[in-house]
């Protein structure tokens, strides 16, 4: 195992359930390392969509992704339905980290599929800068 990434100890923040489409499947007959990205990114949105925030509007500012980090545990494949577990570690002034833990159940067995963090930071678009936490968001990312 290579890339190690480092769960909090509380619950997740979200969980969601997205299933794993067609076009995620590359020539191996597997979901691709592309597609995970993407489903990630899906999980992302479904979250900030929870406190009314889309990516480009979290309370006055927008987010940008600084870093990401996957590490592929197993394989998934179509017609899994992927449990995203959502976490929020090292939440910052300005960022903050987003941890990501993707399983399916197959033949009564919960199969681990993926782990991931993205490094997230507050921009402001207009500015093209970095700018302070919104504090709605703040609150939104402490579980409150």
């Amino acid at each position: 195992m290579r890339v190690k990434i480092k769960f909090p100890e509380h619950m997740a923040l979200r969980t969601f359930q997205i299933p794993v489409r067609i076009g995620d499947i590359n020539y191996g007959g597997h979901v691709g390392n592309d597609a995970i990205l993407s489903l990630m990114h899906e999980a992302r949105m479904q979250l900030l969509a929870e406190a009314g925030f889309t990516e480009l509007r979290t309370g006055g500012h927008g987010l940008i992704m600084a870093d990401v980090m996957i590490a592929y545990r197993g394989e998934s494949f179509y017609g899994d339905v992927l449990d995203w577990e959502l976490f929020v570690d090292d939440c910052g002034p300005r960022s903050f980290d987003l941890l990501y833990r993707a399983s399916t159940m197959r033949n009564g067995a919960k199969i681990l599929v993926a782990e991931a963090k993205t490094g997230m930071i507050c921009y402001d678009y207009e500015q093209r800068k970095i700018v302070e936490m919104d504090p709605k968001l703040k609150s939104f990312l402490s579980g409150a």
